[in-house]
């Protein structure tokens, strides 16, 4: 995995996101409460703090390892990794574990050779802290951008899935389509607002 993302809005951390699998995982997971940017922000962040080697990667299997308290200190750190540090510390750690037990902490192993876009999805609807909204959007990301394209993708996806959809970062290409994405999220919540929910 190596291509230019652009969810976070900042090279390095966009840099981070677009070669690290597990990068791009942490950054989703993070995706919620907080602005886009802020979340795909994150991995970078975290990789930075834990001083991590070879061009700043994050590793699942030290993650894992990891002090909860020690790790949720780390994401509680100026400026916060997240509004809740705390909780996504642990959703983190969970979602390491995870990848440690269920594919030797290798994050690519979740969607590499995957045959169909309905096993990648039930494989990322698996994983701790992805409901299938989350998984959904995640997977549009990859088929859109990663290249991860297996038969039935864009059906597994949703309307995620649809071309230039402009409904997640599954379409974030540049500032341009950002403020597209935003646009389309603040309809969202005005309408559920109006519709009592």
């Amino acid at each position: 995995m190596d291509v230019t993302l652009h969810l976070a809005q900042d090279p390095e951390a966009d840099a981070l996101l677009g070669r690290s699998p597990l990068a791009a995982l942490v950054g989703m997971l993070l995706d919620q409460q907080v602005p886009m940017e802020w979340a795909f922000k994150g991995p970078r962040t975290i990789a930075d703090r834990l001083g991590a080697s070879g061009g700043g990667d994050l590793d699942a299997h030290e993650i894992a390892a990891m002090n909860p308290e020690d790790f949720a200190a780390l994401l509680s750190g100026k400026p916060a990794v997240h509004r809740y540090p705390g909780s996504m510390a642990k959703r983190i750690q969970q979602l390491c574990q995870y990848l440690a037990e269920h594919y030797d902490g290798d994050a690519e192993a979740v969607w590499r050779g995957v045959p169909t876009g309905a096993e990648l999805l039930k494989r990322l609807e698996a994983l701790p802290g992805f409901g299938k909204q989350k998984a959904q959007i995640f997977l549009a990301l990859l088929g859109k951008q990663l290249g991860v394209t297996p038969q039935g993708w864009r059906e597994a996806a949703g309307a995620y899935g649809e071309p230039k959809a402009y409904r997640s970062v599954a379409d974030i290409t540049g500032p341009e389509s950002l403020a597209k994405v935003r646009a389309h999220k603040q309809e969202m919540k005005a309408a559920a607002k109006a519709s009592g929910k």
